[in-house]
């Protein structure tokens, strides 16, 4: 089944069996990996993308179910997001200055350990922020609740989260 649709601001054409869920077509297909699965079931969050403008988690959705929509993943959300070299490592890693303000408060409060779950967190943040400009302690818990992260006590999540808040209110 053929299915049109813009990823990350670029009109994408797929063919995909009716079966397919949005997560593995975004992951095998278009190669966006920042797209995680962790567990199938929709209980852990790692697979959160943006549908027109909504967080849903995509290993709970079908690729033909997003036939015509717009779909923003991690790697879409800071589009002009540059490379730079660390020439300690020779590696590549993000300019900071250019990604998304939620980007960069998680890694300023240290909102990641491993960073399995952190695209989903970011996303369903993301989401969260449109809704709650200035989120209380309870917002922030409740916002993220369908998202899971193994490794941290989400205290620097929840720091991540009103420094971004911050961050994007003053910018505004």
């Amino acid at each position: 089944m053929n299915i049109e649709l813009k990823v990350n601001g670029q009109a994408r054409s797929l063919e995909v069996e009716p079966r397919t869920l949005l997560a593995d077509a975004i992951r095998d297909q278009l190669g966006l990996t920042g797209t995680h699965v962790g567990c199938d079931t929709s209980q852990c969050g790692c697979c959160t993308v943006h549908l027109d403008g909504q967080a849903v988690k995509s290993c709970t959705m079908l690729a033909v179910q997003a036939q015509g929509r717009s779909i923003v993943t991690i790697e879409g959300l800071a589009p002009g997001s540059g490379r730079q070299t660390d020439f300690t490592t020779g590696n590549a890693t993000p300019d900071m200055a250019s990604l998304h303000p939620v980007q960069q408060a998680f890694s300023a409060c240290h909102g990641l350990q491993c960073g399995f779950c952190t695209p989903g967190m970011i996303m369903a943040t993301v989401d969260l922020l449109k809704r709650h400009p200035d989120p209380s302690d309870e917002q922030i818990r409740e916002g993220l609740a369908g998202n899971l992260c193994r490794c941290t006590g989400y205290v620097n999540i929840v720091a991540a989260v009103k420094v971004a808040a911050q961050q994007i209110r003053s910018a505004a």
